[in-house]
């Protein structure tokens, strides 16, 4: 029978409990004292309640039990907030949810009542910034931006908003936003906005404006067609043009050309003529009556003047062309001139 001893037993207790205390401690050391900050986050660490350092990615240490505190913010990351609508199912199949009227219903610059749904993608630029120095950040976010689209909104014509307008109210939001951001000291830079729904007031006004809408799509279709068949036909009307004036400018220097070379034949038979009268007569007269009957078959040519003599034809279907002598001399029929007969 084994015989406990008291002391013995006492002694070995408070050295476990001991153990298991020191143990508890050094884990809550750890605990408190190690961390891990990730790729895209930064760490602000607060020594009692007051800013110490930020930390960057990495494992990390700090005063443990509490003495150090660390705020992690996600610095790469963008973020979105929505305004006059929530999505309920974001992924392939995305579900949206209405019914922020308030904050998107607004007034334009020719009194009429607009419904706007916009979103605003920001990202963390400064953490220390971002976790110090504004008290409520989401609700100024939302302040701010529905500052800026309300008084964008109010400086144009609905017309404007829902069309040509649209890209410049989201450039000039996210100017503005940053500027009053920055002001703000809030550690925040707007990458963009966007406007998503424009509608007017359901009902009777809703309609009246998709009619307007449905007249403009019309207009600037009716506008394309025109310009489609007008780029057709007017390159081709001055390709004709310019076609037409080629020819002419063409026909133009052919009969330039033809009156120069008419000249020059007048120029050069004159100065024969000037130099040999009575030869340059009859070469003249002599190739006017070829010219005359080069085209003619089976013609006699006679003088007119012609007594006491029966001209021979040639019975045998030839088509020699044959002329019968005058009585007068060969050399005076320039002067005579002749008739001719079948």
């Amino acid at each position: 029978m084994a015989i406990i001893n008291p002391q013995k037993m006492g002694k070995f207790t408070s050295t476990k409990a001991g153990i298991i205390v020191g143990g508890i401690l050094l884990l809550i050391l750890l605990f408190t004292s190690v961390f891990i900050v990730d790729q895209a986050e930064e760490a602000v660490i607060t020594r009692l309640g007051k800013y110490h350092v930020t930390k960057g990615p990495g494992l990390q240490m700090k005063l443990p039990f509490g003495i150090d505190r660390s705020n992690v913010v996600n610095v790469k990351a963008v973020q979105t907030a929505q305004f006059g609508f929530t999505t309920v199912r974001s992924g392939i199949s995305s579900a949206y949810a209405t019914g922020k009227t308030k904050e998107a219903t607004m007034l334009t610059g020719d009194l009429n009542i607009v419904e706007i749904e916009w979103i605003i993608q920001y990202r963390i630029t400064d953490s220390k910034a971002w976790v110090f120095n504004v008290m409520e950040r989401e609700r100024t976010i939302s302040d701010v931006s529905r500052s800026v689209i309300n008084m964008l909104v109010g400086d144009r014509a609905i017309m404007d908003i829902m069309s040509p307008e649209r890209s410049a109210i989201e450039i000039a939001g996210a100017e503005l936003m940053n500027e009053t951001f920055r002001s703000y000291g809030l550690g925040i830079y707007v990458i963009a906005v966007k406007l998503q729904n424009i509608d007017p007031p359901a009902g009777s006004v809703q309609q009246a404006f998709d009619d307007v809408n449905k007249a403009i799509q019309d207009m600037n279709r009716l506008i394309n067609e025109g310009m489609q068949v007008y780029n057709e036909e007017i390159p081709k009307a001055r390709g004709e043009a310019e076609r037409m004036v080629l020819v002419a400018q063409g026909y133009a220097a052919e009969r330039v050309n033809r009156a120069n070379g008419d000249v020059a034949r007048f120029n050069s038979v004159y100065d024969e003529y000037r130099r040999a009268p009575e030869v340059t007569k009859q070469r003249l007269y002599y190739e006017m009556v070829e010219e005359v009957f080069k085209n003619e078959n089976d013609m006699t040519i006679i003088d007119r003047n012609l007594k006491n003599f029966l001209p021979m034809l040639n019975l045998n279907g030839s088509n020699t062309t044959r002329s019968a002598p005058s009585q007068g001399a060969a050399q005076t029929a320039p002067a005579q001139g002749a008739q001719g007969g079948r």
